[in-house]
C-alpha cells in the first residue's frame, strides 16, 4: 500500500538485526531447517525470492549452501535464506519510502514493553539495548508482535518446550528423544537433533541416507493423536483457479441467510464442489453420506491402513511425478482452493459450530495445505531406513508425565508406557488469549478483551448481549482494531498471529502476514487522508 501523504514511520524491533523475522532467524534456526514456502507462494516484496537468489554470485550462494541449478520459482529454501531475503527486501522497502518523501526509521535492539492508548493518541514505552526507557506518543500503532516462543525452552531438565531456537537441542546426546508434534515443527525438531548427531548424504543412486556415529541408544520417535507423517508438497497452478461452486459468493451468501446453520450449509457447498472437481474421489470416500462430523475420518482412512513411512513413500513418489509431469490431483487442489474461501465463514459461526469446526472439520483443510518439501520427507525416510526414528500413534486418551520422571518425559497409550530421556514439544504456535497480550496498560484500560461469538441458542435475539459468549483470542473490527467503547483513540491495530488462531485459524504464514498488512496499511493511510481533508477544509474556513 502506497501512501501519496507523506507518513513519518517508526519500526521497533527486539533484534539487533531487523528484518529477518523470527521463523527465519540464524539464531531460532537450524540452517538445515527447511520453509515449506517457495518463491512462486510468496507475495513478492521489491522482487521474488528466485530473482533476489539469482543476483547473487556464486560465492553469496554458497555461503547460503544453493547451487545455481536449484533455483527456481517451485525450489523450497533453509530458513535462514529467507531471513536474508526478508531483510534485503526491508532494505528496498526503506530505499522506495525515502524516494517517495516518507521518513522511516527502524530502532533495533528496542523492546516495546507497554502500550497505553490515549484520547488522540497511543503511548508506546520502550526499552533500549542499554536499558534506557523512553515513551514516545503516535497517532496510529501496529501490534506485530509474532511468534510467542518462551525465553527458557528446557523448563526441567532433557524436556523442551518449544524446538526454538535450535541451537538448545544440541545438547540432547545418544538418548532416545521424543517429539510431540509430526507436522513441520516436528519434522524441524527431528532434523535439527539428526543434524546435530550425524549427516544426510545422497549415495550414489541419488536417494538420501542418514549417517551416524552414535550408538543404538540414540532414537527418534514423533507421535501425534492420528499418528501419520504430512503430506509432501504437490504440484498445483498458482495463483489458484476459480472455483465453480465453493464461491465467495456463495459463501457470503449462507452467511447472510442461515447464520443458524451456517457450518451444515457450508459442507454442502463443499460436497457439491468435491464432486464436480474430483467425482471419482468423491465416490471413493463416500462423500454424499459423509457429515461435518464424519468428513476427515473418510479424508484420514485410506493413509491410516498404511504403516506411515510406506505411505509416505509412495505419496513422495507420486508427488515427484506429478511435479515432473505438472499434473494436478484434482481433489487435492480443491481442498487447496477451498480452506482460504471457508475462512470467511469462520468468525461468524456461532458457539457450536465453531467447536464443531476446530474438533471435526477443519483437521483436514491444515492437512491438505500444510505440505512439507520432499526433501524434508527424504529426510524422515532416511532416518527411518537407518533405524532412527519411529511414529507413535497417541489416539485421543493417553498421558503425557513430566513429573514422575527424572528427565524428559513419559508418555502411555494404553497399557504401554515410553520413556524419553529428552521430549520435545513440537506442536507449533498455539492460539492464546486477550489476557496473554504482552502490554500491561491494554489489559488494565480495559480495552482488549476476548472474542465474542454467537451463541447457538436461538433463544437470545442476535441484539442482546445474552447472545454471544467469549471464545478466545482479541475482539476485533473488520480493520483487526480492538473493539471497545471508551473515549479512547482507535488506532490501535493488532495483526499479531498468535491472537487471530481461534476466530481465523488459517491465518498463519507469510500469505496471511501480507494479507493483513494490506488490510492494516489501507485503513491507516484512508484515515491519515482524511484527517488531512478535514485540516485542509478547516483552513479553508478560517481563511
Amino acid at each position: 500500500m502506497e501512501s501519496d501523504v507523506a507518513l513519518t514511520i517508526t519500526v521497533y524491533e527486539a533484534n539487533a538485526d531487523p528484518g529477518k523475522g523470527t521463523p527465519y532467524h540464524p539464531r531460532a534456526n537450524d540452517r538445515a531447517m527447511l520453509a515449506n514456502i517457495a518463491s512462486i507462494e510468496l507475495p513478492p516484496v521489491c522482487e521474488s525470492l528466485a530473482h533476489w537468489l539469482r543476483r547473487k554470485s556464486a560465492a553469496e550462494l554458497a555461503m547460503l549452501g544453493i547451487a545455481v541449478e536449484n533455483i527456481g520459482e517451485r525450489e523450497f529454501y533453509p530458513r535462514v535464506v529467507l531471513g536474508e531475503y526478508f531483510q534485503a527486501q526491508l532494505e528496498g522497502l526503506l530505499a522506495k519510502a525515502v524516494v517517495g518523501g516518507h521518513v522511516v526509521e527502524v530502532k533495533a535492539s528496542h523492546r516495546v514493553l507497554d502500550i497505553q492508548l490515549r484520547e488522540r493518541d497511543i503511548d508506546v514505552e520502550v526499552a533500549s539495548a542499554d536499558g534506557t526507557i523512553e515513551h514516545k506518543s503516535f497517532d496510529h500503532v501496529v501490534m506485530a508482535t509474532g511468534h510467542d516462543w518462551p525465553d527458557t525452552t528446557e523448563t526441567k531438565p532433557g524436556f523442551f518446550v518449544s524446538p526454538w531456537p535450535a541451537e538448545n537441542l544440541d545438547t540432547i546426546g545418544d538418548v532416545s528423544a521424543g517429539i510431540l508434534g509430526t507436522s513441520l515443527s516436528g519434522i524441524d525438531a527431528v532434523v535439527s537433533v539428526a543434524t546435530s548427531r550425524g549427516s544426510f548424504l545422497l549415495d550414489d543412486a541419488g536417494t538420501m541416507q542418514y549417517h551416524t556415529a552414535s550408538g543404538p541408544d540414540f532414537h527418534l520417535t514423533m507421535m501425534s493423536r492420528k499418528g501419520l507423517l504430512p503430506e509432501a508438497d504437490f504440484f498445483c497452478p498458482i495463483p489458484y483457479a476459480p472455483l465453480s461452486i465453493f464461491t465467495e459468493v456463495a459463501v457470503d451468501s449462507l452467511i447472510n441467510t442461515v447464520p443458524d446453520r451456517l457450518l451444515d450449509e457450508m459442507f454442502e457447498l463443499f460436497r457439491a464442489q468435491l464432486f464436480s472437481s474430483d467425482p471419482a474421489y468423491a465416490e471413493r470416500i463416500g462423500l454424499g453420506m459423509l457429515t461435518v462430523e464424519t468428513v476427515a475420518g473418510a479424508y484420514f482412512s485410506e493413509r491410516e491402513t498404511y504403516d506411515p513411512f510406506t505411505w509416505a513413500a509412495l505419496n513422495l513418489g507420486e508427488a515427484k511425478a506429478n511435479k515432473a509431469t505438472r499434473t494436478t490431483v484434482p481433489w487435492r487442489y480443491a481442498i487447496l482452493c477451498m480452506h482460504e474461501t471457508v475462512l470467511r465463514a469462520v468468525p461468524h459461526f456461532n458457539d457450536q459450530d465453531l467447536r464443531r469446526f476446530h474438533k471435526h472439520f477443519k483437521t483436514l483443510f491444515v492437512d491438505d495445505y500444510a505440505t512439507v518439501p520432499h526433501q524434508s520427507i527424504e529426510r524422515l525416510l532416511a532416518l527411518h531406513r537407518a533405524g532412527r526414528l519411529s511414529v507413535l500413534k497417541l489416539g485421543s486418551e493417553y498421558d503425557l508425565d513430566i513429573e514422575n520422571i527424572a528427565r524428559g518425559a513419559a508418555v502411555t497409550v494404553g497399557k504401554e508406557r515410553y520413556e524419553f530421556a529428552a521430549f520435545i514439544d513440537a506442536t507449533g504456535q498455539h492460539a492464546v488469549s486477550a489476557w496473554d497480550v504482552p502490554f500491561p496498560s491494554l489489559i488494565e484500560q480495559g480495552v482488549v478483551r476476548e472474542a465474542r461469538t454467537t451463541r447457538a441458542s436461538t433463544a437470545f435475539a442476535a441484539t442482546d448481549d445474552t447472545a454471544t459468549i467469549a471464545t478466545g483470542g482479541i475482539d476485533l473490527d473488520g480493520q483487526f482494531r480492538p473493539l471497545f467503547e471508551k473515549p479512547l483513540s482507535h488506532n490501535l491495530y493488532c495483526v499479531s498471529i498468535p491472537f487471530l488462531l481461534h476466530k481465523l485459524p488459517f491465518v498463519q504464514g507469510i500469505t496471511s502476514a501480507e494479507e493483513l498488512g494490506k488490510l492494516v496499511a489501507a485503513a491507516i493511510v484512508a484515515d491519515v487522508q482524511t484527517r488531512n481533508l478535514s485540516l485542509e477544509a478547516a483552513e479553508r474556513i478560517v481563511a
